[in-house]
């Protein structure tokens, strides 16, 4: 196995907080002396199933744990998932039906195994023990714990103050996450900075149930290609692990140079010690910010599309960008006449068609936001007067169709 003193170097990358590293380091000796991997914990919440690149960064954290020897356990809440992370609500979440639930899981699971190593996971659903708990198991469970320390929870506290509801059953979430931890024995629980309260709870839970407590792993939220806000679909700042090569290669590139290296170290695999040179490159002005970002594009693109794509990918952005030309291979189209209404072009229905957006909500928001051109004129309108043959349309910086009926 990889020496401990590596091991920790990989796994701290990135990481906002790891509570307690010296607890981490004294696992990872004794699981190297015995030859037995570590047992690390992720829950996965299947109410949002649609995975970009802010999700990837736990996960990506889990593929290293996986790479370095060490096992994974994705737990799906399919069980907590009927009750909803009340994580930064303000307000009681809609419960999900076991339908619901399971057709998130579904997605989930197809998605999560372009990040994953399948041979080093295990893919398991709460429903498997907690459904099992008698209501004398649910009532010891619920006195481990407080009111009063569950009203230190930020969301549950400020919901309280202002005489909004709380649920009783909201209460047990973290208790019901804690409890999958003392479940499995886990050595090791990862999430987001938000999901701190839940991931303390396990190591508590798993104390009072005799068991030595998991390391606690923070991964920081990841700002969207805005470089403001929160990485969201909701905010159109995203980038999705299943967009297509030049989509993924392009909108990397329109990342801030402020970020670049925040993305390298959490969205990527490069080695901790490469990415502090590439940092001192940076800050001593001897490397332009564009070529580590291309660098970048191609990384993480290659890690979800290959290496031979993310090449095509690259070709591609600097023949339209650096060349200034339209690519060799560019996509034509017939105009569908369902879109033509009074002489005029549904352009929202026209970029759904085209592949260019997935939803007509996304084709407005597109509009909306200036990324939607047609021969180069920026769009206003989701109506325009009937298109020509020849006529170039774009959507963001790399998809282009060309009108030829």
């Amino acid at each position: 196995m990889v020496p401990v003193e590596e091991q920790l170097k990989i796994i701290a990358k990135g990481a906002d907080e790891i509570i307690d590293r010296g607890e981490l380091e004294d696992k990872l000796r004794r699981s190297q002396e015995s030859g037995k991997p570590l047992v690390v914990k992720l829950g996965l919440d299947p109410s949002a199933p649609d995975i970009h690149l802010g999700h990837s960064v736990v996960l990506r954290k889990i593929r290293q744990f996986q790479d370095l020897g060490h096992r994974a356990v994705i737990i799906i809440g399919d069980f907590t998932g009927m009750i909803g992370d009340p994580t930064g609500k303000s307000k009681t979440r809609k419960q999900l039906s076991r339908s619901e639930v399971a057709e998130n899981a579904k997605t989930y699971e197809e998605q999560i195994f372009k990040i994953l190593r399948r041979d080093r996971t295990e893919l398991r659903f709460n429903s498997e023990w907690l459904s099992e708990l008698s209501f004398g198991d649910v009532i010891r469970l619920a006195a481990k714990s407080t009111v009063a320390r569950m009203l230190e929870r930020e969301e549950f506290k400020k919901r309280f103050e202002s005489n909004e509801s709380i649920g009783i059953h909201e209460f047990f979430y973290p208790l019901m996450q804690g409890y999958d931890s003392v479940e499995l024995h886990a050595d090791v629980e990862l999430g987001g900075t938000e999901q701190r309260f839940n991931i303390l709870m396990g190591r508590k839970l798993q104390k009072d149930y005799g068991q030595e407590s998991q390391v606690a792993l923070f991964m920081p939220i990841l700002e969207g290609i805005d470089g403001v806000e929160k990485m969201s679909k909701s905010l159109g700042n995203y980038i999705g692990i299943n967009e297509d090569p030049d989509s993924m290669y392009g909108k990397l590139m329109s990342i801030p140079d402020k970020l670049i290296i925040r993305y390298f170290r959490l969205v990527t695999d490069i080695h901790p010690d490469e990415l502090d040179e590439m940092e001192r490159q940076l800050g001593s002005n001897s490397v332009n910010p564009r070529d580590l970002k291309m660098r970048l594009s191609r990384e993480v693109t290659a890690l979800y599309h290959g290496k031979d794509k993310a090449e095509l990918a690259e070709e591609r952005f600097r023949t339209l960008f650096q060349k200034h030309e339209l690519p060799d291979d560019l996509m034509e189209f017939t105009l569908d006449q369902s879109l033509v209404v009074e002489g005029k072009t549904d352009i929202v229905g026209l970029l759904v068609q085209l592949g260019f957006a997935g939803s007509k909500s996304e084709a407005r928001r597109l509009i909306g936001q200036g990324a939607v051109r047609i021969n180069g004129e920026k769009l206003v309108e989701f109506f325009v007067p009937e298109m020509k043959p020849g006529d170039i349309v774009q959507a963001g910086k790399l998809k282009y169709a060309k009108l030829i009926l």
